[in-house]
């Protein structure tokens, strides 16, 4: 690594914390399309009430629950990352701020 390259791209990890929360964005209007339309009320007006239909309704009901719960934790997940993302870029500036300090600089990035 040359003397002068930075061991984190400040750039990049903002740029990557967008992303994440871009994706957990998108994936949050995903899920609100898919529970709109695989929900138990959409479902059921699909099967309709009859008896013979009730056992598979059922089956789509919960295997649509789930789906919805397990695209609720990625969201999650995904909106975890970019929070932690961004906490290291912002503790990172800290660090870097303290550093600069220690080695001369002013506060306001200027040498002494």
């Amino acid at each position: 690594m040359a003397d002068d390259a930075p061991f984190y791209a400040q750039d990049a990890g903002r740029k990557l914390a967008r992303d994440f929360e871009s994706r957990a964005y998108d994936l949050r209007a995903h899920l609100k399309k898919f529970i709109d339309e695989t929900g138990e009320e959409a479902i059921s007006d699909g099967f309709g009430l009859l008896t013979e239909s009730d056992e598979l309704r059922t089956e789509y009901v919960d295997y649509s629950s789930d789906a919805a719960e397990a695209l609720n934790l990625v969201h999650k997940y995904l909106d975890a990352v970019a929070d932690s993302l961004r906490k290291v870029h912002h503790n990172t500036e800290i660090t870097d701020e303290g550093v600069a300090v220690l080695f001369g600089a002013k506060g306001d990035g200027a040498k002494k």
